[in-house]
């Protein structure tokens, strides 16, 4: 259903929710093996990373909601107008990968959850989450997406609870935080781990939904007062939405730094469960355990709508969601049935993440920069410069990860 057509603009906090939706794709289960493996490796030192990372995250995220509202068309669908077939099938086939990856990571990261809440062996604790992420696409497909953005903001504040409940027991140096705000690396891992951050934080699917849940949520805008009343209300849904996801990633990173740095056996999320558990009490733990399921719940779901968009505006092809959701289950499950690292496939998967960035923010930067595409709402000079610094930073970053990953 074209939902693009101009209505009438609300006011206040009714115009909140789409960045909400998007920010869950900021604190999924890759975010957790990655902050929490930085801040037990490596303490306060890549503070900045994430700061970087969430600040480039909200610049980019409210150029892809407001690529939606201003156009009444989605990235993906303004990518497919303009790439001739090939292009079109093979930018196509390299962001439906980066949603399986991210899919991998959400929906082990909920098996790890069920396994520690509950005991689950990580099989069943994955078909578990997918059955339940299915019931909450459910529910958006049934409802409308208000409903469902209400449900994903409810597991937003369990995830931000129980992540950042551990900080009021044992919170960090204050001048150490300050000290990890100096941008330096120690050594080839804390690149990588830098990258695997940058991949957890500056997802390509949500650059690519978020333009869709902007336009399906208000429709483009009519008229320039509506225009201009969107876009105000826009800004405020990305700062609170992703600031709220910042705190949260920083907080995993400094609860690992204070509790869990050079802590044996904290390379594994389960590690990481035991070793707050002994530092902080069982409560902290399960608190944080459950944190970790809401994050995998919500997180796999969003993937789902993203790779739903991703195909439509690309290839003009969609499939019923179930079927959808049980495809890109299958990888999920096959890393957990054979037996693998769950928590070094979840960071690989955020490093997997990172190559395909570049070409989700490369086409975003050029499609909000043209005015014939976005009229007077084109992105003014400063907003280029700074779009740009931001896309050769992050294209820079993956060229050294490259590197040195092939120098192993």
């Amino acid at each position: 259903m074209n939902r693009a057509a101009a209505r009438p603009v609300p006011r206040g906090v009714w115009l909140l929710g789409p960045a909400f939706v998007a920010a869950i794709a900021y604190v999924d289960p890759g975010n957790v093996a990655a902050n929490l493996t930085g801040g037990a490796r490596y303490g306060y030192l890549l503070v900045w990373v994430l700061v970087a990372a969430n600040l480039i995250a909200a610049l980019v995220q409210y150029q892809s909601a407001k690529l939606g509202l201003v156009t009444g068309r989605t990235m993906p669908e303004h990518l497919g107008e303009r790439l001739r077939t090939p292009a079109r099938i093979a930018f196509w086939g390299q962001a439906e990968l980066v949603a399986a990856a991210t899919d991998i990571a959400e929906v082990i990261g909920g098996a790890i959850a069920l396994n520690l809440l509950f005991g689950l062996p990580l099989f069943v604790g994955g078909l578990i989450v997918g059955v339940v992420s299915m019931a909450l696409l459910a529910l958006q497909s049934r409802y409308g997406q208000r409903p469902f953005e209400t449900v994903i903001i409810g597991l937003l504040t369990v995830i931000a609870v129980g992540f950042l409940a551990g900080l009021f027991i044992s919170p960090p140096d204050g001048l150490s935080v300050l000290d990890g705000l100096i941008p330096r690396f120690d050594g080839t891992g804390s690149v990588l781990l830098a990258a695997s951050m940058l991949g957890a934080t500056v997802m390509p699917h949500a650059i690519y939904v978020h333009s869709a849940l902007a336009r399906d949520r208000h429709g483009r805008a009519g008229t320039a007062d509506d225009r201009a009343r969107l876009l105000r209300a826009t800004k405020w849904d990305v700062v609170i939405a992703l600031g709220l996801a910042g705190v949260v990633n920083i907080g995993m990173l400094l609860l690992a730094a204070v509790n869990l740095r050079d802590v044996a056996g904290t390379d594994t999320i389960a590690g990481a469960h035991a070793a707050i558990g002994s530092a902080l009490g069982p409560g902290i733990a399960l608190v944080f355990a459950i944190g970790l399921l809401a994050s995998g719940l919500a997180s796999t779901s969003v993937g789902s709508y993203a790779g739903a968009t991703i195909m439509a505006g690309l290839i003009k092809r969609s499939i019923p969601v179930f079927v959808r959701r049980g495809v890109t289950l299958i990888p999920a499950l096959i890393v957990l049935a054979v037996g693998v690292n769950p928590t070094w496939a979840l960071v690989i998967s955020q490093v997997f993440l990172s190559f395909g960035i570049p070409f989700a923010l490369v086409p975003l930067l050029r499609l909000t920069n043209d005015p014939a595409i976005m009229g007077e709402s084109a992105n003014r000079r400063p907003v280029r410069w700074a779009l740009g610094v931001v896309v050769v930073l992050v294209v820079a970053l993956n060229l050294a990860l490259i590197a040195l990953t092939l120098a192993g």
